[in-house]
């Protein structure tokens, strides 16, 4: 009888291939996926490899821990605000509830020294160790350059049948691929989107005000651009009809503010502003108006409206120093 093993799956190159390897050993392959965030990712990306694969996948949403663990990493972040480490444990201890219904062993497409925070040796015992996953973790793509698992150990896999691949070129696994009949996987992506500079700027900015990260403010930060008028208020501006659409759906009980009558941005206006701080936000949208000049600017909060005649533009100045 095959033994059953679960695998973290992101419907990548690497993780398709670690699925394969065990899968064409005879394995019972079972892949989890793991969704961060809910608002910018469905899933789709996996499901579709999985059923290429034929392989069972079952897709669990972590955001509400993830998003903790984000602002409060025990072991600290990459070069923005990427909880790299702490991810990666979140994800294998469910993984590891997983195993514990029914399987031995947790899998992942992991390559030794691919990614520099999370995938050199230290990065791979320390988050085995974390997740409870001691013996029982094996990386496919890898495992002859790692210590022997419990899964290599008691012949439930070929360790002869498994890799050697390190480092961040893609070539070999291109070729595995080949070799192994995977043919379709998406290109390398851009990396987590915590390690964008603006977004982590922004994300900073949220927390060192207070604000709680969930996944509607994820993907507000995603959009527009963002001034910091004072402790207590924030706009963000949408920078085509899209944004403008993305923040009207989102504005909940947040101000919006427009130019009237003209072609204009939405702004989004955030906190507690004083009506000093209302009219900051008011100018900002003439800034970004299509007006030339000073402006009637309508705002709406709740149900009450409220209109300004004659507002004038931020300058650059004020534009400079609000911007995050």
């Amino acid at each position: 009888m095959s033994v059953r093993a679960v695998g973290l799956f992101s419907g990548g190159l690497d993780s398709q291939l670690a699925a394969r390897v065990l899968q064409v050993q005879g394995v019972e392959v079972v892949l989890l996926h793991c969704i961060t965030d809910p608002l910018r990712c469905s899933g789709e990306v996996a499901k579709r490899a999985a059923e290429r694969l034929g392989l069972p996948l079952r897709t669990l949403d972590i955001s509400q821990e993830f998003f903790e663990t984000v602002r409060s990493p025990r072991f600290g972040r990459g070069r923005g605000m990427n909880p790299c480490l702490d991810c990666r444990i979140l994800m294998l201890r469910k993984a590891k509830e997983i195993m514990e219904e029914g399987a031995g062993f947790v899998f992942t497409g992991e390559v030794l020294g691919q990614r520099p925070m999370s995938q050199h040796r230290r990065a791979l015992r320390l988050v085995e160790k974390e997740s409870g996953l001691e013996g029982l973790l094996l990386r496919p793509l890898s495992a002859k350059l790692l210590p022997p698992t419990v899964p290599e150990l008691e012949g439930w896999v070929d360790r002869e049948r498994l890799y050697d691949i390190s480092g961040r070129s893609r070539k070999p696994q291109m070729e595995l691929a080949r070799r192994l009949g995977v043919t379709e996987y998406p290109s390398p992506a851009g990396g987590c989107w915590l390690t964008d500079p603006t977004f982590s700027s922004r994300l900073r900015d949220l927390f060192s005000h207070g604000g709680i990260l969930d996944g509607e403010q994820a993907l507000l930060l995603r959009v527009g651009r963002h001034f910091r008028l004072s402790d207590k208020a924030k706009v963000i501006v949408g920078r085509n009809k899209r944004e403008n659409s993305v923040l009207m759906e989102h504005r909940g009980n947040r101000w919006t503010v427009r130019v009237v009558d003209l072609p204009g941005p939405v702004v989004l206006l955030e906190g507690e502003p004083s009506d000093e701080e209302v009219l900051k936000a008011a100018s900002v949208a003439v800034r970004y108006s299509d007006c030339g000049g000073k402006a009637k600017v309508r705002w709406e909060r709740n149900g009450e409206v409220g209109e300004m005649d004659e507002v004038p533009p931020a300058s650059e100045e004020e534009i400079s120093r609000w911007r995050l």
